[in-house]
């Protein structure tokens, strides 16, 4: 009886061993995420658990919401969460004050001029003792690159020539849309509300960048995380963003993907919004992260700069070695 008791003993504390290194062993992985709410960065995560690209990868990915982007850098800061969705701008500024933050690129997406193609401004040139609706504030990069791409084809600065009215992005097309402004700079998603409803874009962000000399469009935003925590959990990080990749991929090519997660886009039955969204989203996706990338993001940055001085970029008026995290390539 004795000797059968210490076996089945022996057995437990073996069964009780292996329970404890299967639960931290390395296959097992997972990433803390950040996510403003509402935000169109959780259509990729839909699409991920939609499409099992988290089991695929074998990573869990919990989502913390957000309130809005600054509530994720202080999340981030400290350290309630490993990844957010943030801008190299500011991982570049928190780096050059002594922080140790990467990125890693999620979308190409940028906004543009709109107008009223029945109305005045037919082209930058006419823009001139016009009012333009600006969502962002002051040092909205869209505002900030037109400004630039304004002086190299007119010699003038524009901001003092213009209205500008600042706003969130709904009452940025309300005021295009009653007329109460000439042009609008907003996000792209409200940029393909507003086409939807009418309106038209005059120049994209992307195509004055191009005349400016930023010959590649920059990934303005991509997942944020700390060097430190990058080292600790690399084999978690490099699953999720495989999986980030691998929705990407499929979110480009296969419109099934896209009725899958369109309850996440709250776009109801509106079929016209969906497809602008879903189109317009398409031209934004990140197909690949290499040298070439950082490189267009060390021009656009320096551009900014020059523009947007310290209030846009921080002190410091070049990209940051280690803004973009090259432990990761795709």
């Amino acid at each position: 009886m004795k000797g059968w008791l210490s076996r089945a003993g022996a057995l437990a504390l073996i069964l009780l061993a292996w329970v404890s290194l299967a639960a931290f062993s390395p296959e097992t992985k997972k990433i803390v995420l950040g996510l403003q709410e509402g935000g169109t960065a959780s259509w990729e995560i839909a699409a991920i658990q939609a499409l099992g690209l988290d089991k695929k990868n074998g990573i869990e990915i919990e989502v913390r919401p957000l309130a809005d982007s600054r509530a994720g850098q202080v999340a981030l800061q400290g350290g309630a969460v490993d990844v957010i969705l943030s801008d190299f701008i500011w991982v570049s500024i928190q780096r050059n004050q002594g922080s140790d933050f990467s990125f890693v690129p999620h979308s190409l997406a940028v906004g543009g001029l709109m107008v009223d193609p029945n109305g005045d401004v037919k082209s930058i040139e006419d823009l001139p003792g016009k009012t333009i609706g600006i969502a962002g504030g002051p040092v909205d990069k869209s505002w900030v690159i037109l400004q630039a791409y304004y002086q190299a084809k007119t010699g003038d600065a524009l901001a003092g020539q213009i209205t500008a009215k600042y706003g969130a992005p709904p009452l940025i097309n309300e005021l295009l849309a009653s007329g109460q402004s000439q042009a609008s700079l907003n996000f792209w998603h409200w940029n393909a509300r507003a086409k939807i409803a009418g309106m038209q874009e005059l120049i994209s962000v992307k195509d004055m960048m191009t005349e400016l000399g930023v010959s590649r469009t920059p990934p303005l935003l991509g997942w944020v995380f700390s060097d430190a925590n990058a080292r600790e959990k690399k084999a978690d990080l490099t699953a999720f963003l495989d999986a980030s990749f691998d929705a990407k991929e499929a979110l480009l090519n296969d419109d099934g993907a896209w009725d899958m997660i369109r309850d996440a886009m709250n776009v109801g039955d509106n079929d016209a919004l969906f497809i602008a969204l879903r189109d317009a989203y398409r031209a934004g996706i990140v197909t690949s992260y290499s040298q070439e990338d950082i490189d267009a993001a060390a021009q656009s940055f320096a551009l900014m700069a020059q523009y947007g001085g310290p209030d846009l970029v921080g002190d410091t008026p070049t990209l940051a070695n280690g803004t973009f995290w090259r432990g990761y390539h795709r």
